[in-house]
C-alpha cells in the first residue's frame, strides 16, 4: 500500500510534486492515517453545526438555480445538514465511538474469527460521493475475544466520514490492534466508488480492493486461509 505524503495543500490550477487537484482526487492519494480534522473542529455543538450547513447549503442550491420555495426542495438544506451531521458523517466525533467490552476466552479458541460481508456505506473526501462496499475482519485472540456486533460498529464508525479506502482499512485494523492488545489482526475491504462509477472515468463495473494484514496474517499460509473462509 503506497501513500503520498503533501507537504501543503496544492492551490486551484498549480501542481503539487507534479500533481494536479485532480490528479490527487482520482488517484486517491491520502496524507496520512488520521482523518484531516481542524484542531477547533468541535467548537461548535452539532446543534450549531446543522444550523451552519443548512445555510450554506441553501446557498449552493440557490446558485446552482434551484427554486428553494417548492414543496420538494424548501426542506432540503435542512435535511441535508442533519444527514451529514447525525448519519454518514458522524464517525467524524469521537463521542459516537462505539463502546467496546471485552470477553475473556473462555472456549480457548485459538484460530482465526473471522466476520466476513458487513456491508458499510462513505464517502470519497475528494468528491463526497458515495463509497458502497464489505468489509471482511479477522482476528486471533491473544486472550480476549470482543463481541461480534462491535467489529460491524468499528468498521461503520470509520466508515461514516469524508474517507479514502487506504485510510479506512488501517484506521479499522488500528483500533482493533489496540483494543485486542494483539497484532494478528487482517482487515479486506471491497468496494466501490461512485466519483469512479458515476464521474470521471465512469467505469461502472470496477472495484477497489485494499487488505491490511498483522502479525500472524503476514504468512502466505494465513492469507491463504483467510481467502479460503471470505470465498467459500
Amino acid at each position: 500500500m503506497i501513500t503520498t505524503e503533501l507537504k501543503e495543500k496544492p492551490k486551484n490550477g498549480h501542481k503539487l510534486n507534479g500533481f494536479s487537484i485532480e490528479d490527487i482526487g482520482d488517484d486517491h492519494l491520502y496524507t496520512g492515517l488520521e482523518t484531516p480534522m481542524k484542531k477547533d473542529a468541535f467548537k461548535i455543538s452539532d446543534s450549531e453545526k446543522k444550523h451552519k450547513i443548512a445555510i450554506l447549503f441553501e446557498e449552493i442550491m440557490d446558485v446552482m438555480g434551484l427554486d428553494l420555495t417548492d414543496d420538494s426542495l424548501k426542506g432540503t438544506p435542512e435535511r441535508v445538514a442533519k444527514m451529514y451531521i447525525e448519519e454518514i458523517f458522524s464517525g467524524l466525533n469521537p463521542e459516537n465511538k462505539p463502546k467496546v467490552a471485552l470477553f475473556d476466552n473462555k472456549y480457548k479458541y485459538n484460530q482465526m474469527l473471522v466476520e466476513k460481508n458487513i456491508t458499510f456505506y462513505s464517502n470519497c473526501e475528494h468528491h463526497f460521493v458515495p463509497i458502497i462496499g464489505n468489509a471482511h475482519v479477522a482476528y486471533i485472540s491473544s486472550g480476549k475475544v470482543i463481541g461480534l456486533s462491535k467489529l460491524n460498529r468499528i468498521v461503520q464508525y470509520y466508515a461514516k466520514r469524508p474517507q479514502v479506502q487506504e485510510r479506512l482499512t488501517n484506521q479499522i485494523a488500528n483500533e482493533l490492534m489496540k483494543i485486542l492488545d494483539t497484532e494478528d489482526v487482517a482487515v479486506i475491504i471491497d468496494a466501490k466508488h461512485l466519483c469512479v462509477s458515476s464521474r470521471g472515468v465512469k467505469d461502472d463495473t470496477s472495484s477497489t480492493v485494499t487488505a491490511f494484514y498483522g502479525g500472524q496474517f503476514k504468512s502466505s499460509t494465513k492469507i491463504a486461509e483467510l481467502q479460503n473462509y471470505i470465498n467459500g
